[in-house]
């Protein structure tokens, strides 16, 4: 396959998956915000930033959420240890469908992996909404009983396509894919009497080591909240719901753009050769590719932070009401804003690192990640000593620049000896610099006159400086670049053909 063809395929599981997730993740948020009004913050804090389970550390972590760590007082959290519990259990029902889930993502299976994410999300929601209505007294048992259900339609959907798709003898794919029937997914003696093939554990562990260190970084502001108790329960609640609202484009937008492209670098580049020494034509499209995803991201980031600073307090008095827009809450969420500017460079950066290192580049990444851990985790309580909440969101700013650091270096000194130059995407020409500043200043000056105390009409006037400043700012983009809209305007057409196709 050639990378065009690769290149295609990308773009369109980013766009079917943009697509489908955004009118899914809509539905969630209404829902979300619904269920939001009948809850007290502290059983949200409980139970999105306490249970954070894996598969082999379900029942030691159980037993030192019951016995160890602080219990929430019964009157306020009711049935603590049965959530823990079924938490547990689910995160170990989650994980035996992830080998389908990753035969799902190497082979680009679009709508199942939407699907099945998607519906998920949406029956969990519903359920919960439907709980917290009709036995709100159940307290944890309701997100208990909406977690388990979760997982088990998840794995349930992947099941179910599988075991159609590799029992279908007319099906052609299975001709493609690396088993021929669900066993094969089970472990297994070799042919050669191994258990275990070495080489590819090596390689696993390895990947381990990073996704173990990669997971410490992206949330490792909820085990400081959980072992040190540097927060109340409330406050916990109260930061972690401005983390969902925060991190909402991310997951929309950045995930699926993240995913879908890490494939197409990892099948269009090899990773033990140099870039001078593969197919100058993958090499030039591969570098195209993240010239444009690096612009992209960094526009779209830019929006989101310069918007953000003053629609924060209005978005999250219309999502949560005044438990969100009073107190801590906007801080935390114009702090985010600036986030999720970092965030989206970092997954466009990472996607091409993590498909082009070789394994001993991983595994020197892997040290590096490791003293990253370290440092985050102690700034992370120092912060949230001096700052208070938005300290766990400096710290995770600090974080991001570190490893947007680390991968524009290799980025760099891989197309160093090459013509190709894709980091020049992050230079943005100053017409649309003071497109931007001018839009953050008219927007500022607008939140202070028209938000958020005096009434609808007010702010229906704010919301429309907004967009009026979003739409001329917008305009400029097209103006100045070009190269970019050429280049989603090809995808788009390209997704389009293919959905024809198929």
């Amino acid at each position: 396959m050639s990378s065009r063809e690769v290149l295609g395929q990308a773009a369109r599981l980013a766009s079917s998956g943009l697509l489908l997730q955004v009118l899914f993740r809509v539905i969630t948020f209404v829902l979300n915000a619904f269920i939001l009004r009948f809850l007290s913050k502290e059983i949200v804090g409980v139970v999105n930033v306490r249970v954070p389970l894996g598969v082999f550390w379900s029942l030691f972590l159980g037993w030192v959420w019951l016995q160890l760590l602080e219990v929430p007082d019964p009157n306020v959290v009711p049935h603590y240890g049965t959530g823990v519990a079924a938490f547990g259990l689910s995160a170990v029902v989650e994980l035996l469908g992830e080998p389908l889930w990753v035969l799902a993502q190497a082979h680009m299976f679009v709508r199942l992996k939407v699907i099945a994410e998607s519906l998920s999300v949406i029956l969990k929601s519903i359920l919960t909404a439907l709980l917290v209505l009709w036995l709100p007294h159940w307290g944890l048992y309701i997100f208990s009983l909406a977690q388990l259900f979760f997982t088990a339609v998840l794995v349930l959907c992947y099941v179910i396509y599988f075991t159609k798709l590799l029992g279908s003898p007319e099906s052609s794919k299975g001709q493609v894919l690396p088993v021929s029937r669900m066993t094969d997914l089970l472990p297994s003696i070799t042919r050669s009497r191994a258990f275990v093939n070495w080489e590819e554990a090596k390689l696993t562990w390895s990947f381990f080591k990073q996704s173990f260190l990669k997971q410490i970084l992206t949330e490792g502001e909820r085990y400081v909240m959980t072992f040190l108790n540097v927060l109340n329960f409330g406050d916990q609640g109260v930061y972690d719901i401005v983390n969902n609202l925060g991190s909402l484009v991310a997951r929309l937008i950045f995930q699926p753009i993240e995913e879908s492209f890490y494939i197409f670098f990892a099948k269009v580049l090899e990773r033990e050769k140099d870039a001078t020494l593969q197919k100058q034509e993958d090499v030039a499209v591969a570098a195209a590719v993240l010239e444009s995803l690096l612009k992209l991201a960094l526009l779209t980031g830019l929006t989101i932070t310069v918007f953000g600073f003053a629609y924060s307090q209005l978005a999250l008095d219309i999502y949560g009401g005044a438990m969100l827009s009073s107190g801590s809450g906007p801080v935390l969420l114009r702090a985010y804003c600036l986030y999720v500017l970092l965030l989206a460079i970092n997954g466009v950066t990472e996607c091409f690192t993590f498909a082009a290192m070789s394994k001993e580049e991983v595994d020197r990444y892997n040290f590096t990640m490791l003293a990253l851990s370290s440092s985050f985790l102690g700034l992370s309580y120092l912060l949230t000593h001096w700052c208070g909440s938005v300290g766990f969101i400096l710290a995770n700013c600090f974080n991001m620049g570190i490893r947007i650091t680390q991968s524009l270096r290799f980025i760099h000194r891989y197309y160093q000896k090459s013509p190709h130059r894709p980091l020049a995407s992050l230079y943005l020409s100053p017409v649309l610099l003071g497109a931007f500043a001018l839009s953050g200043g008219i927007t500022a000056v607008s939140e202070v006159f028209l938000c958020c105390e005096q009434g609808w009409p007010a702010r229906l006037a704010h919301i429309t400086v907004g967009a009026l400043c979003l739409g001329a700012t917008l305009r400029t983009v097209f103006l100045t670049e070009t190269k970019l809209i050429h280049f989603l305007r090809t995808q788009l057409a390209v997704s389009r053909l293919a959905d024809k196709t198929t």
